[in-house]
């Protein structure tokens, strides 16, 4: 259990290269819940990746080049706020590994004790009110692999959304298996991927919901690529997007 601290004046946004490159509108919902509770947010414009996609693929040097630019450029004691468990559980978790054995070893851990999934940081630092302004609706959730072996933080995305009393969440039967993405995995492995993002729109699909929720951009941008493939009638939104859309009518 971590140690959560009290409400900050400021934190750091860090937006991720998928928001940044696919799903802006997610990481524009992510700040304004933050300004919403009186935070200030700040986004160092020289941010760029966390480094996942080189660490996984065995470039550790080139992964930890990127790590050690992004502990410089957030090096203001404030909270980090990652709108994603897999860039989270990336500084989080991999950061202070990468740089155990480097001078660096003492910054990196420093860092990674300021870093917060965004939902997490909601529910437990900013125990944020929510007045559900839309429609009935059934959702469903996908759990990202990182946001539930990582960081933990499902039940606070959960939580989040049954904040919302207009909102009915569908779990699904396999929420624990993987969505196929992986990052790299998807690339290296198309045929497997493949059926495993089938396995999971079709245990989405046998929930009724209209709409699937996820904190990860990745599996968004995977699981609504093989919906939109297959022309199911079923969107994928970030739950920050959904949140900041319910909250607004």
């Amino acid at each position: 259990m971590r140690n959560y601290p009290t409400k900050p004046e400021k934190v750091y946004f860090f937006g991720t290269c998928l928001i940044d490159m696919a799903f802006p509108q997610a990481g524009l919902a992510g700040i304004r819940l933050l300004q919403r509770e009186g935070v200030k947010v700040v986004f160092p414009q020289e941010q760029s990746c966390c480094g996942q996609p080189a660490y996984n693929s065995g470039y550790f040097h080139e992964a930890k080049a990127v790590a050690r630019k992004q502990m410089q450029i957030f090096h203001k004691d404030y909270p980090i706020i990652v709108p994603s468990g897999s860039c989270a559980g990336m500084m989080y978790k991999h950061y202070p590994e990468m740089f155990r054995h480097d001078p660096e070893a003492e910054m990196a851990q420093n860092f990674a004790n300021r870093v917060y999934e965004l939902s997490e940081f909601l529910v437990h630092v900013l125990d944020i009110q929510l007045e559900d302004k839309g429609e009935p609706i059934k959702v469903t959730w996908h759990s990202s692999c990182h946001a539930a072996r990582e960081m933990g933080i499902i039940d606070d995305c959960k939580n989040l959304i049954r904040r919302l009393k207009h909102v009915e969440l569908i779990e699904l039967k396999n929420e624990h298996e993987c969505c196929g993405f992986g990052g790299t995995f998807a690339v290296k492995q198309p045929k497997i991927s493949a059926a495993m993002v089938a396995d999971k729109v079709a245990d989405i699909q046998q929930t009724g919901a209209s709409l699937l929720l996820a904190e990860n951009c990745g599996c968004l941008m995977n699981i609504t690529g093989h919906l939109k493939f297959k022309t199911i009638p079923i969107t994928g939104v970030h739950i920050a997007e959904f949140i900041w859309e319910r909250i607004n009518g």
